[in-house]
């Protein structure tokens, strides 16, 4: 396992830009699993190499609110083991980014689903225990639970020691930019969604959660930037539901994206499926990486499979390349829920899934990342 330092660091924006982004703490500070703030360690040289890993939506269905109550003991809900299967490349990563899509309510209740979502709390320290490090929030889910659902996840992410972009509690911290030291190489995150199902800004707070809009991702990004951003990560919630094909947003705005020199990398969710990888002059864009948990109930479908994405930034002079890799996953239906590696449960003689299921999902799901070209490297 790699050993990671990480630090987050807070930079006011100003304008447009400021309306549109969310981060975590104004001063620097390494995050301990107890989400005790403490002295960030100072690296003596920027390291040549890091690597980032990024998964899909959380979705918590009811059924996975089922698994958690059987895997957990003495009345607890448990929902690492749900997550067992990617652990291992999760934990190997430099930086590792969930995509929390929806709210989380109190411990204890009461939860929801479909359509307004607010989900059991424990899975902000079960993805804390499979070893992400930042929680992306910006989705069309954000204001289900209104301004206190939006308080409540954040409140929640700091209290185990995640960083956090993509919604605010105040508007203070909606000015700030998250930024992530990894080893001494400062990554900022960016998130933002294509809307939120109809849903108004919480008592018109406009600042609570960055829309999709190409001048303003660039402004933030320039503003990173100027903030001592090495790198600068674009989370975008979008697409069309379970539709594998990109919709006019994701090929208009995307590759406009990484033509900017400020971002280095766009990372994509919500269709529930996976959608395309695309590299353009070096850099690359994942445009859906499905679902990394949720229970739709088609366990034949695309809407079971999964990606998890790994980039390896490598230092070139005042530049940094680019080297793409990914790993098929799969969502179980039978309790209790597991979210599966494809090609490792392949390797195994007792997978918990058919063999001819796990050779559909790697098949589709490569025949998918690279319908636009793109040669990435399967993990």
């Amino acid at each position: 396992m790699a050993v990671r330092r990480r630090a987050v660091l807070g930079g006011m924006l100003a304008g447009a830009a400021a309306l549109a982004t969310s981060g975590c703490l104004a001063d620097t500070y390494a995050t301990t699993t107890a989400g005790t703030p403490t002295p960030a360690p100072k690296a003596d040289k920027k390291p040549a190499r890091i690597t980032v890993v990024a998964t899909g939506d959380v979705l918590l269905h009811e059924r996975l609110w089922t698994t958690a109550k059987r895997d957990g003991s003495d009345g607890q809900w448990d929902f690492a083991p749900l997550m067992r299967g990617v652990q291992p490349l999760v934990q190997k990563a430099d930086l590792a980014i969930a995509h929390l899509e929806t709210p989380l309510a109190p411990l204890g209740g009461p939860y929801h689903g479909y359509p307004l979502f607010q989900g059991p709390p424990q899975i902000a320290t079960a993805l804390k225990r499979t070893g992400y490090d930042l929680c992306t929030t910006a989705s069309n889910h954000s204001f289900d639970g209104g301004a206190a659902g939006v308080d409540r996840t954040l409140a929640t992410l700091d209290k185990v020691g995640l960083a956090h972009t993509g919604t605010a509690r105040s508007r203070a911290e909606a000015e700030q930019i998250t930024i992530v030291d990894v080893g001494g190489v400062k990554v900022a995150s960016l998130s933002f969604t294509f809307g939120f199902n109809g849903l108004p800004y919480p008592n018109g707070e406009t600042w609570r959660a960055g829309k999709i809009s190409t001048k303003t991702i660039k402004l933030t990004a320039q503003e990173a930037r100027d903030r001592g951003a090495d790198l600068v990560l674009v989370s975008c919630h979008w697409g069309t539901e379970y539709s594998n094909e990109l919709d006019d947003q994701q090929r208009a705005v995307g590759p406009q994206l990484l033509a900017d020199s400020n971002i280095d990398l766009v990372i994509g969710h919500h269709a529930h499926v996976v959608q395309p990888m695309q590299e353009i002059d070096g850099k690359w864009i994942a445009y859906g990486h499905g679902n990394l948990v949720a229970a739709h109930r088609e366990p034949g479908s695309t809407k079971a499979e999964g990606l998890l994405t790994r980039f390896t930034f490598t230092r070139d002079g005042d530049r940094w390349r680019t080297e793409a890799e990914y790993a098929p996953l799969l969502m179980t239906d039978t309790l209790p829920v597991r979210v599966l590696d494809v090609r490792r449960e392949l390797a195994k003689d007792d997978s918990v899934a058919a063999k001819s299921r796990l050779e559909l999902a790697e098949r589709r799901t490569t025949e998918t990342v690279t319908a636009l070209g793109a040669t990435p490297k399967m993990l």
